[in-house]
This record gives C-alpha cells, sequence and structure tokens, in this order.
C-alpha cells in the first residue's frame, strides 16, 4: 500500500512538474496566460491587439479543419478561422478544451457565408435553405492554436 500511494504522488508531482503537452498549430504560443472565452461574451468593441483564450471547442469544420467553433457562454459560440488559412487544425477535436492566441473582433457574417460555413458543417440542405439572413457575431482570427495530446 505504501509502494502504491508513493507511485500515485510521484505520477502527480511528474505529471504537474511536466505540464500539459499539446500539438502546436500555427505560431507558436505558450499555454500560460490565457484567459476564459466566456471573458469575451458582451464585449463589442476590442483593440487590435492579440489576446490569448482557452475555451471547448464546440464543432470543428468537417471538410479540412479551417474553422472552429469554441463555447462562450449561455450556449453561445465564437467562430475561430485561423490567419491567412495558413493552417488547419485537426477535425475531431470537439470536446476539448484548447488554447489560441490572435484578434476577436464582432463581425457581420454573410448570409453565403453562413450557409458556406453550415456546408463544411456538414449540415443538410434542407439546414441549409433556412439560413436567410446575415449575423453579428464574435468572431477571432487566431494566428496559433494549441490542442491537448490525448
Amino acid at each position: 500500500m505504501k509502494n502504491l500511494l508513493i507511485t500515485i504522488l510521484f505520477l502527480s508531482l511528474t505529471s504537474i512538474a511536466f505540464g500539459q503537452k499539446y500539438d502546436a498549430f500555427g505560431k507558436k504560443i505558450k499555454p500560460s496566460g490565457s484567459s476564459e472565452a466566456t471573458a469575451l461574451k458582451g464585449k463589442t468593441e476590442f483593440d487590435a491587439k492579440a489576446v490569448k483564450i482557452e475555451g471547448e471547442v464546440e464543432s470543428v469544420c468537417q471538410a479540412a479543419g479551417c474553422w472552429m467553433k469554441i463555447k462562450t457562454a449561455d450556449g453561445q459560440t465564437m467562430r475561430v478561422t485561423f490567419k491567412d488559412y495558413g493552417f488547419f487544425v485537426p477535425k475531431d477535436i470537439a470536446g476539448k478544451k484548447v488554447i489560441f492566441e490572435g484578434i476577436p473582433s464582432v463581425k457581420t457574417t454573410s448570409v453565403a457565408e453562413l450557409q458556406h460555413y453550415a456546408e463544411d458543417a456538414g449540415k443538410s440542405k434542407e439546414e441549409i435553405a433556412k439560413i436567410t439572413s446575415p449575423k453579428t457575431e464574435l468572431t477571432f482570427i487566431a494566428d496559433g492554436v494549441l490542442v491537448p495530446k490525448n
């Protein structure tokens, strides 16, 4: 029993000492210093200054991993795209808590673009046809993304 407790303590300390391991996409960023995605909820103006955000992935573009939606609060999401389409993320990261850095903004997304995103997400033709008005929403252009390794 004593050996078991010592082993568990050693493994816990090793995990803490080496920290979470991440796969990096885009610009190399460090995991420290991030704010929760919920901190952006309700804001309508942002400085053109990079911020580091942490949030849970709600969904990912299933065509190529070219965008992801991050849960913000009250069932809302924020679309995160990647600077100059210079990188993509894995398509199977829904449910993971990721860290990303870049520029948030509030943007009006056109009907055509919303329909394109719906198509990328694998929505049916009927669901896509129901998109008939633009949407003003919180968006984010990320320079870099960290996805925790399994």
